[in-house]
């Protein structure tokens, strides 16, 4: 019987699980957010050190489910991509000002834009990627009234 726990193998481990890596085609997603993690940001050309967070989104698909891991930077230069998150997932509204509910974003749903990222690797060859280029504002819904249609 395999375990379904996560935890180091060692040298002398069976292994059966194959790659379930998928590339989603660029489009609109519905997704949730299954993990988050804090982490540093150690400094690059565009952003110095700041504190960052890893979301995991998960998205089913026709062609499968995926996670991807999503950067959001904790650094004023990206203070608009931060509001784009927590309003794609409902917990902040246009124009306001809000404290990071970091305790309230596992679980969170939305709806997203997925592109393709095309890089190379450290051995010259072409890959792919999913990235998110986009989170959708989540829409309030009316509430029901009864005997209104």
């Amino acid at each position: 019987m395999a375990e379904n726990i996560d935890r180091e193998l060692g040298w002398d481990d069976y292994i059966e699980k194959e790659s379930d890596f998928i590339l989603l085609k660029e489009g609109d997603y519905n997704f949730s957010i299954t993990g988050f993690e804090r982490a540093r940001h150690p400094g690059s050309e565009k952003l110095p050190p700041c504190n960052k967070a890893i979301v995991q989104v998960h998205i089913e698909s026709p062609e499968g489910s995926t996670t991807i891991n999503h950067n959001l930077f904790l650094h004023t230069k990206c203070e608009g991509m931060l509001s784009a998150f927590f309003e794609g997932i409902g917990l902040k509204k246009k124009g306001e000002r809000l404290q990071m509910p970091w305790n309230k974003v596992i679980g969170s749903t939305g709806r997203c834009k997925i592109t393709i990222r095309r890089y190379k690797n450290k051995d010259g060859e072409e890959r792919e990627s999913n990235q998110i280029s986009r989170f959708y504002p989540k829409e309030d819904k009316p509430a029901f009234q009864a005997g209104k249609f």
